[in-house]
């Protein structure tokens, strides 16, 4: 049986108001991503204060903390009303209708209502304000709208420079405006260990006390990392945790030497050099580590997958790459998580409904398919925000090369490695590498706004896609 909430915001009804027009249509305005359907009618709807909310399921009545509150302006033309029931196979899909005496946001699932919101706070930001009555006049039409890609993602790196919880909760706030629905958090490298794990204690000790350049860095308590995820769910947006093993390894291997290929300590590592540390594949101490690391992070994790790494394991023998991968799958599927891993993890075997996250190896994503693995688009060359936009750009790096705004969006992800069929595509997501930022300045930096790309990217289908105009749309926003 559905059940059908409903949510009325009820702004102050100016009853026998004025009529008023806006000054600019609503198909005009410059929405991201681009809706799949606006239509624009003539008039206006004037958009004031006075909430007062009205609910009947709390998962809805939650949203109004989100609703945009224009205080300082006079009273409304009527109603917002926000309701579930749309009829539509994607939770994210809605329809936002403005009337001149109401607006009103119907979602096929909370995610769609708040997904209508952004879209609703972005009209508002681009509509034009009446000075001498105090109001601001939306233009009225109907929007109807939902994603391309089920998935869409940035993964933000806190292992090489470690980001506080505060600057994370800016980002969620940041990428939940153009509707990204992930984050994946890259919790674990040489440089540091970032989430507490209480049946290993040193790994935050000693594991997370360096980042690169030699800064003191940092760690998420078990608690934090549940605030954070929370904080994300609330804004429909889930945290995927990712430790990378068995490369990448040198904090945990400072912390607990046994881990070590050969079995000896290592030094803290501040550098930016890759492919250098292993964990040993061959000793069965490992394996109880990586369980026990598991186990607390997926008791923690509200998502379904655990993203185990697995890229650029340089100095890890093949065979014993495929060994350790093979069995770490394994560890996470016992608990109860669907295994991620970076492309390389397709030349082992992590079982169908696995996730192979392409960054380099076209080949890799090919024979991830042919395993029946989905394949999670993020090309180096087109999806990585750690690249530098030029030659002149004070933050990142270039060895995939530079990354224009507009190569980060003249691209698809549904047919850019040949062979690929979309059904086959879980989503998209845009890793931001940290070696050259260590506050959310420099992270602002690169990642807006060639984010604000692969949310389009990933919501907006192809044929309405076009660099000319959204770079129009781009140019009137602020970001």
């Amino acid at each position: 049986m559905n059940i059908v909430f409903t949510l009325v915001l009820l702004l102050f009804v100016s009853c026998g108001g004025p009529m008023y027009e806006s000054e600019t249509s609503l198909d005009k305005l410059p929405l991201i991503p681009q809706p799949q359907s606006v239509i624009s009618e003539p008039g206006g709807f004037a958009y004031g204060a006075n909430l007062q909310v009205i609910a009947e399921d709390q998962e809805l009545a939650d949203l109004q903390g989100f609703i945009p509150m224009e205080s300082s302006l006079e009273n409304s033309s009527g109603p917002l009303v926000l309701s579930l029931g749309w009829n539509h196979p994607s939770p994210e899909a809605y329809r936002l209708t403005i009337h001149r005496q109401e607006i009103r946001i119907q979602g096929a699932g909370p995610a769609g209502v708040f997904r209508g919101i952004q879209t609703l706070r972005q009209i508002l930001a681009a509509s034009n304000s009446d000075p001498q009555q105090s109001i601001k006049v939306l233009p009225l039409g109907v929007i109807e709208d939902a994603p391309v890609l089920s998935y869409r993602g940035t993964m933000l790196d806190v292992a090489r420079h470690f980001f506080t919880v505060a600057e994370v909760k800016q980002y969620i706030d940041q990428i939940a405006y153009y509707k990204i629905n992930t984050l994946h958090l890259h919790l674990s490298d040489d440089q540091g260990w970032r989430v507490e794990i209480k049946a290993y204690p040193r790994l935050t000790e000693i594991g997370a006390a360096t980042e690169v350049g030699g800064g003191p860095g940092g760690f998420y308590t078990q608690e934090d990392f549940l605030e954070l995820q929370d904080y994300a769910a609330q804004r429909f947006i889930q945290i995927i945790p990712e430790i990378d093993m068995p490369g990448h390894t040198n904090a945990a291997i400072v912390a607990y030497p046994e881990l070590n290929g050969n079995g000896k300590p290592v030094s803290p590592y501040t550098g930016t050099a890759v492919g250098f540390s292993t964990f040993d594949a061959r000793n069965e101490a490992v394996y109880m580590f990586i369980d026990h690391v598991i186990k607390e992070i997926a008791e923690l994790s509200t998502s379904e997958y655990f993203h185990l790494g697995g890229d650029e394991s340089h100095v890890t023998p093949k065979e014993d790459y495929l060994i350790f991968v093979e069995r770490v799958g394994a560890i996470v599927r016992a608990h109860h998580k669907i295994p991620m891993g970076w492309d390389e993890v397709a030349q082992t075997d992590l079982g169908p409904g696995s996730v192979a996250q392409f960054w380099a190896s076209e080949k890799n994503a090919l024979a991830a398919v042919d395993k029946k693995m989905k394949v999670l688009m993020s090309p180096a060359k087109k999806a990585y925000l750690d690249m530098q936009y030029d030659s002149l750009s004070p933050y990142g790096l270039h060895w995939a090369g530079y990354i224009s705004v507009q190569d980060a969006y003249n691209w698809d992800p549904l047919s850019y490695v040949p062979g690929l069929d979309a059904d086959q595509i879980l989503g998209i997501e845009a890793p931001l590498w940290s070696e050259t930022i260590s506050d959310s300045s420099g992270l602002e930096y690169l990642a807006f706004p060639r984010l604000i790309c692969v949310a389009e990217l990933g919501w907006t289908p192809q044929s309405l896609r076009s660099w000319e105009e959204f770079n129009r749309r781009l140019a009137e926003v602020s970001y």
